[in-house]
């Protein structure tokens, strides 16, 4: 075995949720290394984004001019052949004010996507290690201080950490050092899909929709990816699993004929045979959660810690989400300013009413004997408000039950004033006193971060506190990088003490 290394933070998993918990601890100036079992890019299912996910995570990780620039097909909402409607009807994420104006999301090759995400983190400072595999934790008593991993050669590594984020999905070998999984007795689903050429689109400006519709045995999802490409799935019942066992293309397109809707959308259309797009695929048993989501040294994100049924695309929101919030709880830790049990009691209660807004939402979903007006309704009681129309619907399925839009609104340039200060340095172009007081913080920081107290400069001083999700809970910090106590007000001395640097 190699001698050990050190390092504030060590990711274990380099998709969504991870590169984002890596890259949010890592722009508040503590040192990260993120491990990665394959070789980027690769492929991925997930490919309907939400907005919060777009218009709050990406660009509080600066990526919105990236998003832009990458040429994923915009997404305004949903349609849905669903419940007793006979005919299909549409959302749009415009119809509610809350999102304040993020009225569309993308739909995204996750190849390209998690790529994107992942060298993101390059660029704010993570050390990434592709091609690694993590075997098991180190564990000094009840609590986890590290991995160990294996590398492309096959030699074996200890890397030691204060802390421990498992974002490895749901195939983790760590999750059970946290807890137990449980799955749902009520999601018993298993999802067959596929890739299709020259498939059918919705008319503007609704092209670029997720189309789900229902059928006898469950529901199909049809993504569209590009003018061309499409993802296509069969979501069934344990109870109907038998009918792969003929094969799975053969299954695939049996349930497209038993399916008016989609038949029709793939009536001209071929299945994709060669490359990453070429398999029919299958997944089972993908609605769980832990029975916890942190220990002393190690907290799960994403996948590892719980998924659900994906009716409305929340797995990418979920991890990216999660990321944010167990960014905060270990940002806090390392800076001393919140004790470990409150601020990762913090991550995991927020996390479980976000995952459990979906679950308890699809629960009622699922019921087939209902118009859009009575899921409107569920909507609204599952949330607590008395928006009228589908305004409650739109701001669960676009991921802004919980999430914070105003928070994340008001603090959208927090990534692009990083890179702003990157490119400053390489560029040799002449300083500012203010950017040459910024570029000899990020030198002196041992990771060549930007520190959270330039970051606080950029926060808008005069914004309200949040209030508390829970009775004496925590809010997010000015900058979004960590908690505070709202007890007390934190946020103007840790302003004017950033001011006086």
């Amino acid at each position: 075995m190699q001698s050990e290394e050190a390092y504030d933070v060590i990711v274990v998993g380099g998709g969504p949720g991870g590169a984002t918990a890596a890259t949010f601890v890592a722009m508040d100036g503590h040192r990260v290394l993120l491990l990665e079992r394959e070789k980027f890019p690769r492929y991925q299912i997930g490919e309907s984004l939400l907005p919060t996910t777009v218009h709050g995570i990406c660009k509080m990780l600066g990526l919105s001019e990236a998003m832009e620039t990458a040429g994923f097909m915009r997404k305004r909402g949903g349609t849905f052949r669903w419940g007793l409607d006979p005919e299909p009807w549409t959302f749009a994420f415009g119809a509610t004010s809350s999102l304040h104006g993020a009225d569309y999301a993308y739909q995204v090759e996750r190849s390209k996507f998690d790529a994107l995400l992942l060298d993101n983190a390059r660029k704010k400072g993570v050390e990434v290690r592709e091609q690694c595999k993590v075997s098991a934790p180190i564990m000094e008593g009840d609590r986890i201080v590290g991995i160990q991993y294996q590398d492309d050669t096959g030699s074996t590594h200890a890397v030691r950490s204060r802390y421990v984020i498992d974002a490895s999905g749901n195939q983790s070998r760590l999750n059970a050092a946290v807890g137990e999984r449980s799955y749902s007795k009520f999601f018993q689903n298993v999802a067959l899909f596929g890739y299709f050429e020259n498939g059918k689109r919705l008319p503007e400006p609704n092209n670029g929709n997720i189309l789900c519709a229902a059928f006898d045995l469950g529901w199909f999802w049809y993504i569209p990816l590009s003018p061309t490409l499409t993802s296509v799935g069969a979501v069934i019942g344990r109870e109907h699993a038998e009918k792969l066992k003929g094969g799975h293309e053969e299954a695939l397109l049996g349930f497209v004929d038993s399916c008016p809707l989609i038949k029709e959308y793939l009536a001209g259309a071929s299945r994709v045979r060669e490359g990453v797009y070429g398999e029919v695929r299958v997944r089972k048993d993908y609605s769980y959660c832990h029975d916890r989501f942190w220990k002393p040294g190690m907290a799960l994100v994403g996948d590892a810690a719980c998924f659900i049924d994906p009716v409305f695309s929340s797995g990418v929101h979920l991890a990216t989400y999660s990321a944010l919030l167990v960014a905060r709880s270990v940002n806090s830790c390392l800076r001393g300013t919140i004790d470990e049990p409150r601020a990762f009691d913090e991550f995991e209660n927020r996390y479980r009413r976000e995952y459990g807004l979906f679950y308890d939402f699809l629960v009622g979903f699922y019921d087939m004997k209902q118009s859009s007006d009575s899921y409107y309704w569920t909507a609204r009681k599952i949330l607590n408000t008395e928006e009228r129309s589908n305004e409650a619907f739109v701001r669960l399925v676009a991921g802004a039950g919980t999430a914070a839009t105003d928070f994340f609104r008001d603090r959208q340039n927090v990534g692009q004033t990083f890179e702003k200060m990157v490119g400053i340095m390489g560029s040799g172009q002449p300083l500012s006193a203010d950017d040459a007081a910024t570029v000899g913080n990020m030198m002196t920081n041992k990771a060549r971060m930007l520190e959270s107290r330039n970051l606080v400069l950029q926060a808008n001083s005069d914004l309200p506190l949040e209030k508390p999700m829970f009775d004496g809970g925590l809010i997010p910090s000015p900058d979004g990088f960590r908690w505070v106590d709202p007890r007390g007000d934190q946020r103007r001395p840790e302003v004017e003490q950033a001011k006086s640097l």
